[in-house]
């Protein structure tokens, strides 16, 4: 089966190459364009790229995936599919159509949650016990096509968007080698989604990561973990970011207005929140850094009552 894949960031590579490790025919691989490196110091190739290079799969780069030129170009190649995984561009109807098997999207949710852009991340900070990988048939809507196959994977209780992402990376390419050989043979019965239990993974921004310490510590604790590590939790003390890479829910009884530090010890520094008390274990100051806050603690002065804040 002739396969043009569409992918750009670290977890479709993966999916990438599993696929390649397993024998799959892999004509084309649609990516991103590259971006611009520094001050004219060449361009850093997308993760797809560097893969398709590393198995010597012809690259095709467009900037809009649906303009005529490059829906010739997907027609020249006369896939019998169309893989996508995390490719960033919305496909058109005259794309979806090209293909005799059409177009399978592996998505790193149990769809029909968490359709959109970040479904990992919003896996972990809405506190769910798991999550999963979809192969999606697709359509012309936002991660509405019908099920093909999907496969659970339960999230650890120190889950992070960074290890739950490595995770999915891995179990999307098994999934999609599974699925394969029964999307060709079509044995796979596609199941509707229902729309009614759909819920929407918007795309994650920088502005996210700032605390709001008037949440519970347990909502703060996992939106910690949930960004990590990207974009990433963040606060302001002495008007210099202060970026949260680890924390915990502490033990200890609020003593002060939220975003006030509780106290300190050799461990962490416990921040008043809500109703509870957050510990900052890991932190990394602007400029230095990341660190434990054990180690942070030795070059920093942190007074209780001093407070974080939203703002420089």
């Amino acid at each position: 089966m002739k396969i043009v894949f569409m992918g750009t960031p670290d977890l479709a590579a993966e999916v990438l190459d599993t696929m390649m490790r397993n024998g799959c025919e892999v004509s084309l691989a649609v990516t991103q364009p590259d971006r611009p490196k520094g001050r004219g110091r060449g361009v850093i190739k997308t993760p797809v790229h560097e893969c398709a290079d590393k198995w010597g799969i012809p690259v095709f780069s467009p900037v809009r995936v649906k303009r005529p030129e490059a829906v010739a170009r997907l027609r020249e190649e006369a896939p019998d599919l169309i893989v996508v995984a995390a490719f960033g561009q919305i496909l058109s109807k005259e794309i979806l159509e090209l293909p005799r098997f059409g177009c399978v999207n592996v998505h790193a949710s149990l769809l029909p949650k968490y359709r959109g852009a970040a479904p990992i991340q919003w896996a972990v900070i809405n506190g769910e016990e798991k999550s999963g990988v979809t192969i999606m048939q697709m359509d012309e809507g936002l991660d509405t096509g019908d099920i093909l196959l999907q496969e659970e994977i339960p999230l650890e209780a120190n889950e992070t968007g960074e290890s739950l992402y490595n995770k999915m990376a891995k179990l999307g390419g098994t999934l999609l080698v599974k699925a394969l050989p029964m999307i060709e043979a079509g044995t796979l019965t596609p199941i509707k989604q229902d729309d009614e239990a759909s819920t929407y993974a918007s795309m994650l921004k920088k502005e996210m990561g700032n605390i709001d310490w008037n949440m519970p510590a347990d909502k703060i604790e996992r939106l910690v973990r949930g960004l990590n590590s990207w974009p990433g939790a963040y606060t302001f003390m002495n008007g210099k970011m202060l970026k949260i890479w680890a924390s915990a829910v502490a033990d200890k009884p609020v003593q002060g207005a939220p975003g006030t530090v509780a106290g300190t010890d050799k461990k962490a520094i416990y921040v008043n929140c809500k109703d509870s008390v957050l510990a900052l274990t890991e932190v990394q100051y602007e400029g230095k850094k990341r660190m434990a806050t054990q180690a942070f603690l030795l070059g920093a002065r942190i007074d209780e009552g001093q407070a974080l804040t939203a703002e420089r």
